[in-house]
């Protein structure tokens, strides 16, 4: 993981760049490099509160490495990211908890931060050293949200996350393919506790006062 920085609108942000290489498969949720395919790197931009780009696609990609890869935003700092680690799963995670948000809100609930990318985002990376098959990443990305919501519970915050969360899963190409990634077969229960030690460190730890 490299962590470096730039000066955009006169507000000095940070990146963190994992350069994976050849030989991963990922599923993510995030704007550049989405859904299931291969991918070498994955890229966790800090931008302004507020972002307004309307070009965010072209943005990434300028900041990455280049080739193929998956890159996520946030308001967030993130150099204050955490990680954690459960035989063998591996989460780290930037968390901005400045607005909330429950999944099943009443309809035409008003929302204070109506940019793109509002100043509270929690972006997890998760990495584990097997092979998944399709229908068992996108489980695991269940499991990886519902460990998520649990840290939040846990550590006070009314909501399941916020808005702009975004998510990647890292896992081998190839090699013997697990069939399941929930929360209750073997992969999925070390990876629903990295996750989960992750994001709760990150959200006890997380003050207004960061201004993300």
């Amino acid at each position: 993981m490299k962590l470096s920085y730039r000066v955009e609108e006169g507000v000095r942000l940070g990146s963190l760049l994992w350069e994976f290489g050849p030989g991963w498969r990922m599923i993510s949720s995030a704007m550049l490099g989405g859904g299931i395919g291969p991918r070498s790197w994955v890229l966790n931009a800090q931008v302004v509160a507020g972002y307004a780009r309307t070009d965010p696609v072209e943005h990434l990609t300028s900041l990455g490495p280049g080739g193929s890869g998956v890159g996520m935003m946030t308001a967030a700092s993130v150099d204050r990211y955490t990680e954690a680690g459960d035989g063998g799963a591996r989460a780290v995670a930037t968390v901005g908890l400045r607005v909330p948000t429950w999944a099943a809100a009443p309809e035409g609930t008003a929302d204070p931060e109506l940019a793109p990318i509002r100043v509270g985002t929690i972006n997890i990376l998760a990495v584990l050293p097997v092979a998944m098959t399709d229908a068992a990443l996108v489980n695991a990305v269940m499991t990886i949200t519902e460990a998520k919501a649990q840290a939040l519970a846990e550590t006070g915050y009314a909501g399941t996350g916020t808005a702009s969360d975004a998510v990647c899963l890292a896992v081998p190409a190839s090699g013997p393919e697990e069939l399941f990634g929930g929360p209750r077969s073997e992969w999925g229960a070390r990876l629903a506790r990295a996750v989960h030690a992750a994001v709760r460190q990150g959200a006890a730890e997380w003050r207004p006062w960061d201004g993300k």
